[in-house]
């Protein structure tokens, strides 16, 4: 990996990180079209650069983050599924990582979702989250374990399917990626440590810039996704996973297959 690619990733996990179009999706499809996706090293990368994002929810929501007890334990409620399947269903969720047409799928899939969840649920006003409603955001969360359907997008959605407004499930959605991020962070660059996984000075400047522009181009992210979302809600993201999942399927079976990761 060089500083360009570095750069290019780290932009597309900022963009797309707190978006229901799927960053995990986004970051293998461009690693691969770099063909740079079977480096031990970009794995690596992909994972540490969230920590850039998820400061960019800590410093956007600073006070928000200091509530009431209350809170945390509402957010814990919502992180324990993803810790249990993901324990569970690793090997099961490492393999789906390495196929390609799993992300052009999902993305589809999502679309569609996408397409009529303002449909099914637009109209809810509902800001406050029961312990209840916390959990079953959390199951939904889960769902993001495929690459390509999206971690923001499975929660938000679950949020407005328990009658929560587009701006609140949105915000809990954040509020939820800080454990859930850092946790799956943390844990991966623990396994690639406790392989015998070592850096080289160029790959920690890389890993810091790629931080610094995940972290800038969220800040950005967050704020324009919110204030689009609060106004015109889910059917432009639908449409762009439609076109982007269609484009890779057409890509795979009629001018190169997409080579598994």
């Amino acid at each position: 990996m060089d500083y360009l690619e570095a750069i290019i990733l780290a932009v597309i996990e900022g963009i797309t990180e707190y978006l229901p179009v799927s960053s995990t999706g986004h970051m293998i499809i461009a690693s691969s079209f770099f063909g740079i996706a079977q480096e031990d090293f970009t794995k690596l990368f992909t994972i540490v650069i969230q920590l850039g994002t998820i400061l960019s929810v800590v410093v956007l929501y600073f006070k928000r983050f200091f509530q009431t007890i209350d809170f945390y334990y509402k957010l814990l409620v919502a992180f324990i599924p993803a810790v249990v399947l993901g324990l569970l269903l690793s090997d099961v969720i490492d393999s789906l990582l390495e196929n390609p047409i799993t992300v052009a799928i999902s993305l589809v899939l999502g679309g569609v979702v996408l397409l009529k969840v303002d449909d099914w649920f637009g109209d809810a006003e509902e800001t406050d989250i029961s312990y209840a409603t916390a959990f079953k955001i959390g199951l939904f969360q889960c769902l993001a374990m495929i690459p390509g359907v999206s971690r923001s997008g499975a929660s938000i959605v679950g949020g407005m399917s328990q009658k929560l407004s587009r701006t609140a499930a949105a915000e809990f959605s954040f509020f939820l990626a800080v454990p859930t991020m850092l946790g799956a962070t943390l844990k991966k660059s623990y396994d690639y440590y406790n392989a015998g996984f070592t850096l080289t000075s160029d790959q920690i400047n890389l890993l810091i810039i790629g931080n610094v522009v995940g972290f800038l181009v969220a800040l950005l992210a967050i704020k324009t996704f919110i204030g689009y979302l609060s106004k015109h809600g889910f059917k432009l993201f639908g449409y762009y996973r439609i076109v982007v999942g269609v484009a890779l399927l057409l890509i795979h079976y009629f001018v190169r297959p997409l080579t598994v990761i």
